[in-house]
C-alpha cells in the first residue's frame, strides 16, 4: 500500500507520462476514470449548493475558512494557529472546528501549541453539531459586540477586551474548502509555492481537490514555502492566480524552525543548535518534506539524511525497522551516531512507537508559520480583519 500511494503520488505530479515506468502507466487510465467520476460528483454537488438544493448552515458569528486545493504541503493547520492566535491577542476568542483527519495529529500539534489560551477546538465531521455544543457549553458573543470589533479603536483596547472576553467570538474552519455545508464569511486559500497544481488534474490523478476556477471564490490567496522557490516560479504563481480573481490580495509564508523537543520527554525544550555539526536522520510523512529538510540543514548538521514515507502514514513496528536499519547505515558511513529527527505532524500521529528507537536520539521539531505581503497590499492582519468586516457586517 505504502509504494501504491507513492506511486500514485508520482503520477499526480508527472505531466508526460510517456517516459513514466510500466506500472505508472498501467495506472493512468484506471486514475484518469476515477478522477473524471470525482469531477462529476464534485460539479453535483456544488450545484445542489449553489442553487439552494442542500441549505447551509449560518453560524451566529464570523466563520473564516482556511482551505487549500489540493493536498499536502499547503501550510493549512499552521495558518489556521497563526489566525486564531491573532484573534487572543485582540481580545476575541476563537473557535477551531476540524475533523479531526488522520488520527487527530493536527488537533494534537494545536492543543499543544495553544496549550492554556482561551482557543476552543471543536473536533467532528459535522461542523454544524460540533460548533452548536461549543456554543452551548462556552457561549458565544453577541454579533453587535463583534461588530465592535472592526472598530480600529477597539483594536487599541485588546488588554481590557482580552480580560472580558471569554465567549466565542470567531469560528476558523480548518481545511474548509471542500465543507460546502457550512457558510463563511472568509475563504482563505493556500497554495503550495512547490507545486501549487501538480500536472493539473484532480485526485486521483492529480493532486487537485477542487479545479482552479474555484479561486474566484476566495477572498485571500496565500503562497506557502515561498522561502523555497525562486522568483520567476513565484511571479508565474502569482500570474495564475490573478487568471482567475484579479482583485484578489495574495501574501507569502514559510515555515521557521523554533526548537526542538525529545519524544522521551515531550515537556523539555531543545536548542536547535543541538543539531550543529551532527550527522542527522530526517523521517517524515507529510506532504512537501523538502521545508523540513531545509530547517534541519540550516541548524548546521554536517551531514543530513532523508527517509521519506507517504502523507499522513501511520507509523507501525515495521516501520521503527526500516527506520533503524537507515540510521545503522548511516552511522556506519558517518562514523557517528545519527540523531533522528522527525516533523510534529508524525509525533502526534503514533508517539509512542517512536520511543522504540530508544537506541537512538529522537528530537521532534517545532515550527511556526511567518507571513510576509505582496507587493501593495496591506499586512495580513488588516486585510483579514477589512474584508472580514466587510462581508460579515453586510449579512449581519
Amino acid at each position: 500500500m505504502e509504494k501504491l500511494r507513492k506511486v500514485v503520488k508520482e503520477i499526480a505530479y508527472t505531466r508526460d507520462h510517456s517516459n513514466s515506468p510500466a506500472l505508472h502507466r498501467s495506472l493512468v487510465p484506471i486514475l484518469t476514470l476515477a478522477s473524471s467520476f470525482y469531477g462529476v460528483a464534485l460539479q453535483i454537488r456544488h450545484s445542489l449548493y449553489r442553487f439552494s438544493f442542500i441549505q447551509r448552515h449560518r453560524l451566529p458569528i464570523p466563520v473564516i475558512s482556511v482551505g487549500n486545493l489540493s493536498w499536502g504541503g499547503n501550510g493549512k493547520t499552521p495558518m489556521v494557529e497563526y489566525i486564531s492566535q491573532y484573534f487572543v491577542d485582540s481580545g476575541i476568542s476563537p473557535l477551531i472546528l476540524t475533523r479531526g483527519y488522520a488520527g487527530g495529529d493536527e488537533v494534537k500539534m494545536l492543543q499543544r501549541h495553544l496549550r492554556g489560551g482561551p482557543v476552543k477546538i471543536g473536533v467532528g465531521a459535522n461542523r454544524a453539531a460540533t460548533a452548536a455544543l461549543c456554543f452551548e457549553k462556552y457561549g458565544f458573543v453577541n454579533p453587535s459586540s463583534i461588530r465592535t470589533f472592526f472598530d480600529q479603536s477597539f483594536l487599541h483596547e485588546r488588554v481590557e477586551a482580552k480580560a472580558v472576553s471569554e465567549k466565542l467570538g470567531v469560528v476558523v474552519l480548518d481545511d474548509g474548502m471542500q465543507h460546502w455545508s457550512l457558510s463563511r464569511d472568509l475563504e482563505i486559500v493556500m497554495l503550495n509555492g512547490l507545486n501549487p497544481c501538480g500536472n493539473g488534474n484532480l485526485v486521483p490523478l492529480g493532486p487537485l481537490r477542487e479545479p482552479l476556477v474555484a479561486l474566484e471564490l476566495a477572498d485571500i490567496a496565500v503562497i506557502h514555502h515561498v522561502d523555497l522557490i525562486t522568483e520567476q516560479s513565484l511571479r508565474d504563481i502569482e500570474i495564475r492566480i490573478k487568471g482567475f480573481k484579479m482583485s484578489i490580495p495574495i501574501f507569502y509564508s514559510k515555515m521557521v524552525a523554533k526548537y526542538l523537543f525529545d519524544v522521551k520527554n515531550g515537556k523539555s525544550h531543545v536548542a536547535l543548535e543541538a543539531l550543529h555539526d551532527a550527522t542527522v536522520l530526517c523521517v517524515f510523512a507529510i506532504g512537501s518534506a523538502d521545508a523540513f529538510v531545509k530547517s534541519i540543514n540550516i541548524t548546521g548538521a554536517c551531514y543530513v539524511d532523508r527517509l521519506d514515507f507517504s502523507d499522513h502514514h501511520f507509523f507501525e513496528v515495521q516501520d521503527v525497522k526500516i527506520i533503524r536499519r537507515r540510521a545503522k547505515r548511516l552511522e556506519y558511513k558517518s562514523n557517528s551516531k545519527p540523531i533522528i529527527v522527525v516533523t510534529e505532524k508524525d509525533y502526534y500521529r503514533n508517539p509512542e512507537i517512536l520511543k522504540c528507537l530508544h537506541s537512538y536520539t529522537v528530537l521532534v521539531l517545532c515550527s511556526e508559520l511567518q507571513i510576509t505581503p505582496f507587493e501593495g497590499v496591506d499586512g495580513f492582519e488588516s486585510t483579514l480583519t477589512r474584508v472580514l468586516a466587510a462581508k460579515f457586517c453586510v449579512c449581519n
